[in-house]
């Protein structure tokens, strides 16, 4: 029997999950494309931004697929040609494909601000956790005293992340160095009235007392106009800072808008109740429009949802429809610190906290072997520092 050739796009949450979910069933023949050989933990990034091991935020797509018929691709998706079911790709030629699944994820977005993607620093990817890192370290040492303010733009969860732990981190470093300690100003920047926006207001009110404890500014309701290599303007007035850290904007994945894809008013691709956009390609995780989607619960949740249909369709069946599940929120805030929304269900503090590590454990697990997942999960009291003083 000839088997049913799927092309999966994207080395994220769903395009992995989806393809080790179809790589057990015989009848379908999977080539997964992406533009890195390794699949990003976004959920640790910030803890590898702050000393932590690049293990914890990385994990090999060799490592992930060691096991499984599925083909890794490293290349660039281009251009889709539905009438002859092929994908134009920059370092893999062109591909054809039965079925194409496509979870290419989000791309910063920096509203065309001046100077902010030049100067600013990002946490979206290890090697940008590693420079981000590294210029905190050179900056003191430079110095001798840490910056005149670390700023941090964006409210969310990645910003509330780093911001809870970037006053010990700092200190930690002027430790190792013996560097007299000086309280370093870190500054947390919301355009919106509240951190945390998507979320209650309860939980942006707990998150923004946490954050103050820790000794982080956290100021609302101000609008980033331009950087400049020594300053942020915000509200029309200059604030000094050599460390800006730009975690604010996510656009969709130009390739939608290039291959002419529907979006739909919250620039996300418009699917049917089956995550279709056409009878033979499916859009998963931050790239579809639905009601959860941007966190790696959805993503995973989609992917699934997804390889089940297929099976289903593989067999004769009818696929179900798509009923999108509530995630859980887990935001850490600072170290044994977080707050936890489920529903009506509101947490914050320390059982919150350890709700979040478990979190992580299961979500390690979701890609790899228990005995792999928790060795990996161990390593969050690793250090992995850009100099042998930290590393000691």
């Amino acid at each position: 029997m000839r088997k049913r050739k799927v092309l999966i796009l994207g080395g994220g949450f769903a395009g992995i999950k989806a393809a080790q979910d179809l790589s057990t069933d015989r009848r379908f023949d999977i080539t997964l494309v992406s533009e890195e050989d390794h699949f990003r933990f976004y959920p640790a990034l910030y803890h590898t931004a702050t000393g932590g091991a690049r293990k914890l935020s990385q994990i090999s797509l060799s490592e992930l697929f060691s096991k499984t018929s599925v083909r890794v691709l490293r290349a660039r998706a281009e251009t889709v040609h539905r009438t002859t079911k092929t994908v134009h790709t920059k370092g893999a030629g062109t591909i054809s494909y039965d079925t194409l699944l496509i979870a290419l994820g989000m791309t910063t977005n920096y509203f065309g601000i001046p100077g902010l993607e030049q100067y600013s620093y990002g946490i979206k990817s290890v090697d940008e956790a590693e420079r981000f890192k590294k210029h905190l370290h050179d900056q003191i040492l430079r110095d001798k005293k840490p910056d005149l303010h670390y700023v941090i733009v964006g409210g969310g969860p990645t910003g509330v992340e780093l911001a809870g732990m970037l006053p010990s981190y700092l200190s930690q470093i002027m430790k190792h160095h013996g560097i007299k300690h000086k309280r370093a100003h870190v500054e947390l920047i919301e355009a919106a009235p509240r951190i945390l926006p998507r979320l209650p207001k309860d939980v942006s009110k707990a998150t923004a007392r946490q954050l103050r404890k820790l000794g982080v500014a956290v100021r609302t309701n101000q609008k980033v106009e331009a950087e400049t290599a020594d300053a942020l303007m915000i509200n029309g007035k200059p604030l000094k800072s050599h460390t800006v850290v730009w975690t604010a904007g996510v656009a969709c994945n130009s390739f939608f808008l290039q291959n002419n894809f529907t979006m739909s008013e919250h620039h996300k691709v418009v699917v049917n109740n089956y995550l279709q956009v056409e009878g033979n390609i499916y859009v998963m995780g931050d790239n579809a429009d639905t009601p959860y989607s941007g966190v790696a619960q959805t993503a995973l949740y989609d992917a699934r949802f997804v390889a089940r249909n297929l099976k289903l369709i593989a067999s004769g069946r009818p696929p179900k429809q798509y009923k999108p599940k509530l995630p859980l929120y887990v935001t850490p805030t600072g170290p044994g610190w977080a707050t936890l929304v489920w529903g009506k269900l509101h947490l914050h503090g320390w059982l919150a906290g350890a709700v979040r590590k478990l979190a992580d454990l299961i979500a390690y697990h979701d890609y790899q072997p228990w005995w792999s997942a928790s060795k990996r999960w161990l390593a969050e009291e690793a250090h992995e520092e850009p100099c042998f003083m930290c590393n000691d």
